[in-house]
Parts: C-alpha cells; structure tokens; sequence
C-alpha cells in the first residue's frame, strides 16, 4: 500500500519562524522603520544615495532581527562570556594597534575590513552583566555589585581613553539599567543622582569663569570641554562651535505646529543644518513634520518602549528580564540623548536617533537589540503554548 506525503505549503514553512513573535512590538518597529524611511528620503533625496543605503542597512538589520529572535535566551545567556571577553580583548587591541581618524582611536583593521570593538559592548555589556546577576539569583550581596561594577567600568574606560564619549555613554547606560533593575538600593542610586546635580547647578552658575579660555578640567578632553561650554553659551561662537546647536534649533523653531512640509525645509535643504542625515536629522523632521509630528514620532518611540518594558516584566526568567530591560532602555536613552543635544538642553554627542538617522553600525546593533527584545518575547508565549 503506498503511503501519499502532502508537501507543506511555502507558508507553513516559514510559519514557524514568526511563532510567537509579538505584534504589539512588531507593529511599532515597523511604524518607526517607515517613519525613518520617509525622512531619510525627504532630508536625503539630494544627497547622493543615502536614501538608498539607509533603505539597506534598515533592510539588514530587520533581517538580524528575525535571525537574533529564533536564538532562545539560554541560548543568548551562553554567548554573553564570550562576548564580553572578545569585545575586551578588540579594545585593547585598539589602545595598542588601533587606527586614529580626526584625532581619535577607535577602529581596528581584521584584515578583510575595519571595525569598531566598541559597538559590540553595546550588546555584550548587557548580555553579561544579566549572566552574571543570573548566576548569583537568590544569594545576591553587596559584592555581586561591586564585581558588576568593575565588570562595566572596565571597557567603558578603555572607550573612554578612544576618546569616544558617545559610546561610552551608551554602554554605561546599559550595564547600569542592568544593575538598577537588579536589585540596587536606592540609598547607593541617590547620592551621585543628587552629586550631579548639584554639579550641574554649579557649572551653570560658574560658566563665565569655568569656561573662560586656558581653564584645563583636567577629567574631560579639551574638546569634550568645549562641547559643554557651547551648549551653556552657544552664541559665543556662533559660526564655530556653536553653529550646530544654533542651527538646529532654528529648524525645530521654524517648523512651528504644522510643519514647513514634505521635503519643503529651507534650513535642510539649503544646508544650514550640519550632518542632516545623521547626528541631526532630528532638527530637520521638526522643520518639515513640526510640532504634531514630532510629537507622532514621540509617541511612537513611547509605545515601543512601555511595550519592551512589559515584554521584561513578563519575562520567565532573571536573565530574560534584566536582558529586555536593558535592551527597551537603550532605545529610550538614544531617542533621549539625540533630541536633547539637538534641542540645545544636553551636549553635542555622536549619538543617532534610532531608525530615523542614517549609520550602518548603529542600524545593526538596533537590529540586534530588537531581535533580543523579540527572543524573550517568544520564549514567553512559547512556554504557554
């Protein structure tokens, strides 16, 4: 008696790939990435393929996503040591054979192409600081955290020393966003939160003085200084260092409620805004979409984090929830840092605006945080099926 064997249809093939995803998040990656795409055409079509290679690298790193979301977190929890221990080992290797550009030490050449060791951090520091308060669940003491503060402190000086500021700032955001949602007091959190504030408060009061020429801070770089003192006073060098802030904000000024329209910025397109497709694309969606689209893209940003947020308070596991959390706060730390220093409240750093600002490596690594944020996902609604 033969024995007849229905071939599965395309569809029931790849169905398994997209079990369990979340829709909720899927549907506001996808509103972003489209949010993205029309800017980057409105602020881009005139300069040169930009358009065309943004298109690419989102098209590469939704295709990481779903690669990244098939891998289950114990899966992810066994990559994390390795991770972290090559992403030290390139960092010395640039302190010591690394290439300089524009003054700074942050690439390394493998051969076959140069990279950046400091982006895989992005991704490994979470990755292990989770592994390790995973292992220590239940027993947790004071010393677990001052091993995973070493743990972080350690790569971000080495960034530090690049100099990279930016990145710096991004990898220590998520190694502490791990360590808050751990379990750390509030008595240890509150003393430098109110330290930096009263820092703040002085470096205002005393700008005149603070940044008046010669005076050496002695912990930042003499152009890390600069940065601070043009966001205090912009207007004391207006067509130098402080013709980014101050262009940025006429274009967010300019845009009023409505916006100036579709492709129809004058400070874009005329060119007053510097690096419009990267760093400051910000300042050139407000000119053209205004106030109610910024808030759109504000709102959209807010869904897709309180929606990360619950994905890692549903989470089945410590590692899964440490992991998520870190990972949704990095969004929100991006999206944060590119529109303050764009909107003249925080100091001009090379940090893009997720999904909107042109940038391969920053694409890739959004790419593999939301794949992540979509792995914890499934693992939860795979162990109820």
């Amino acid at each position: 008696m033969a024995v007849v064997f229905d071939k599965p249809s395309l569809l029931q093939r790849i169905a398994p790939i997209f079990q369990g995803f979340d829709v909720p998040l899927l549907f506001a990656i996808f509103l972003m990435a489209g949010a993205g795409l029309l800017t980057m055409y409105s602020v881009g079509f005139d300069h040169g393929t930009r358009f065309a290679m943004h298109a690419r690298n989102m098209l590469i790193a939704v295709t990481l996503m779903f690669v990244v979301a098939q891998v289950p977190p114990q899966r992810l929890m066994s990559l994390a040591l390795p991770m972290y221990t090559v992403g030290v080992a390139l960092l010395l290797a640039v302190m010591w054979f690394g290439i300089q550009r524009k003054g700074a030490q942050r690439w390394l050449d493998v051969g076959v192409t140069v990279i950046q060791p400091s982006e895989l951090m992005k991704i490994a520091m979470p990755l292990m600081l989770a592994w390790w308060f995973h292992r220590r669940e239940g027993h947790l003491k004071p010393l677990d955290f001052l091993v995973a503060g070493i743990l972080l402190l350690f790569p971000v000086a080495l960034i530090l020393k690049q100099p990279d500021l930016g990145t710096s700032l991004l990898v220590v955001s998520s190694g502490l966003f791990v360590i808050f949602f751990a379990g750390l007091s509030w008595k240890l959190i509150l003393p430098p939160v109110l330290l930096g504030a009263v820092g703040i408060v002085a470096l205002i009061a005393l700008e005149p003085q603070m940044c008046a020429p010669g005076v050496d801070w002695q912990i930042l770089h003499e152009y890390q200084r600069q940065r601070v003192c043009t966001l205090l006073d912009p207007s004391k060098d207006p067509l130098g260092k402080g013709f980014h802030i101050i262009q940025g904000m006429i274009a967010i000024g300019s845009g009023g409620v409505w916006g100036k329209g579709f492709m129809q910025g004058t400070q874009t397109h005329l060119e007053f805004i510097p690096e419009r497709t990267t760093d400051f694309i910000y300042a050139a969606f407000s000119e053209e979409f205004g106030l109610v689209g910024t808030l759109l893209l504000m709102v959209g940003f807010i869904f897709l984090i309180l929606r990360g947020l619950v994905i890692a308070l549903e989470a089945p596991t410590q590692f899964s929830r440490l992991l998520a959390g870190a990972v949704t706060l990095n969004v929100f730390v991006y999206a944060f840092v590119n529109m303050g220093m764009v909107s003249g409240i925080l100091p001009v750093v090379g940090v893009p605006l997720p999904f909107v600002s042109y940038g391969g490596t920053a694409m890739v690594t959004l790419g593999v945080g939301l794949g992540i944020l979509m792995s914890v996902a499934k693992s939860k609604r795979l162990m109820q099926s």
